[in-house]
């Protein structure tokens, strides 16, 4: 299908790119773009000439559908339909950032958060219709449709449907979140700007599948990770093993962020977010490729997305350090480095400085603690030692007649439990 891109700015020359991105993305060709550089006009959005030129547009390349960058009020949405050949869809960004979501929703919370996010769309659009229908006392006012308040009242209560069934999702992959740290995992997580490379990174400090007698607790975890140069190739969560020498460590990847967003639509998408909200390390990705003032805007987007909820240190990785020299990566680290201190530069696609960035996450995962353990022996103590494998890293094991010695590693949660575990055995105190 053909569309037609449309964006007004206040000031300055307006930049179209982002949108045609999404515009492809949701599968539309670019038919023509139109923008403009003045303020908003009430009715229109942008100025009745220039609506009149995207009318003549859309009737001489076939076109379906213009799609506008600037966020459009119902009224705005009714007037632009009425200058334009009949039947042809007008949409904003947030309408069709909703599309390319209802696209990639694969899993039943995928779902549920792409409807909640619409209802919360929606919730404005048909307040507005009952209120204009009342003052005017005529059903369909301006043609924004036949007003019915039991559709506002409807739509809250689908809303409030789905926020239930979220917040049951979300307590399921908290205490999996809890039992996976219990089992000796840390949890680290990629967050950041769509299309700086996150999947591919993915894949290069991905190990196998293998997880042993831990797999149960593991139901998500994806073996087809994608990587597509593609916004939104999944827009759920994806899980998969690092690569790690001393630590067991499960690295997740999320829905890339995006400018401009509204506090519904991120709020909708919570569940997915919380994933990095409480991971144990997030690791930040950007694309140090792209220009430093770009970089710029889309490392404050990430960290107004995770501002208020996240609970974990971050470290910014710049990506694709292949498509850089190393003049131009220093200049950009030192134009960036109140925004991204400290930051480590690799290149997923072509493995380069892996090394480096799993000796960084290991140093800034939570210490682990080294314990030594007598276990006096009994039936049970071979028990205690097979889990302590499990959920740690053994030093060194020592059997005596009458007692066995555990000298290990792991987090102070694992440590904790294994003191307990072994006060279970006989009253017999850690060294």
């Amino acid at each position: 299908m053909k569309a037609i891109i449309a964006k007004r700015v206040d000031t300055g020359t307006p930049d179209t790119e982002e949108i045609r991105d999404l515009a492809r993305a949701a599968g539309y060709e670019v038919a023509a773009e139109f923008t403009q550089s003045r303020k908003e006009d009430p009715a229109l959005q942008v100025g009745e000439g220039k609506a009149d030129e995207i009318g003549r547009a859309v009737a001489e390349t076939g076109a379906d559908l213009v799609i506008f960058d600037n966020e459009l009020g119902p009224y705005q949405t009714f007037n632009l339909g009425q200058r334009l050949p009949e039947d042809t869809r007008v949409i904003d960004r947030f309408r069709l950032i909703l599309e390319i979501f209802g696209q990639r929703a694969q899993t039943r919370k995928a779902q549920l958060q792409v409807e909640l996010a619409e209802l919360r769309y929606e919730l404005p659009r048909a307040e507005a219709k009952t209120s204009l229908a009342k003052r005017d006392e005529r059903p369909g006012f301006m043609g924004l449709g036949e007003y019915d308040e039991s559709r506002e009242q409807d739509i809250k209560d689908q809303i409030s449907r789905i926020k239930d069934e979220l917040d049951s999702i979300a307590r399921t992959e908290a205490d999996r979140r809890d039992r996976r740290r219990e089992s000796g995992f840390d949890l680290v997580a990629m967050a950041g700007y769509t299309n700086a490379g996150k999947s591919t990174l993915m894949q290069s400090l991905a190990a196998d599948l293998e997880l042993g007698e831990n797999e149960e607790l593991h139901p998500d975890l994806d073996t087809t990770a994608e990587a597509q140069d593609r916004l939104f190739t999944t827009l759920g969560t994806t899980t998969r093993r690092m690569d790690m020498d001393r630590r067991d460590v499960l690295l997740t990847d999320t829905v890339g962020f995006i400018s401009d967003l509204p506090h519904w639509l991120v709020e909708s998408f919570k569940s997915t977010l919380d994933a990095v909200y409480h991971a144990d390390l997030v690791l930040l990705v950007v694309d140090v490729s792209e220009p430093v003032e770009e970089i710029r805007e889309k490392l404050i987007t990430s960290h107004d997305t995770l501002y208020e909820r996240n609970e974990a240190p971050i470290v910014t990785v710049l990506n694709k350090i292949d498509a850089v020299s190393d003049d131009e990566l220093a200049e950009k680290t030192e134009a960036l480095s109140a925004l991204a201190p400290d930051p480590i530069a690799v290149s997923g696609m072509e493995q380069l400085n892996l090394e480096g960035l799993r000796t960084r996450i290991d140093a800034e995962l939570p210490d682990w603690q080294r314990e030594r353990l007598v276990l006096p022996m009994t039936d049970d103590t071979m028990s205690v030692v097979s889990w302590v494998h499990d959920h740690a890293r053994v030093n060194d094991v020592t059997y005596a007649d009458d007692e066995v010695v555990v000298d290990f590693e792991a987090r102070p949660s694992i440590v904790e439990r294994s003191r307990a575990k072994a006060g279970e055995l006989a009253s017999v105190p850690s060294a």
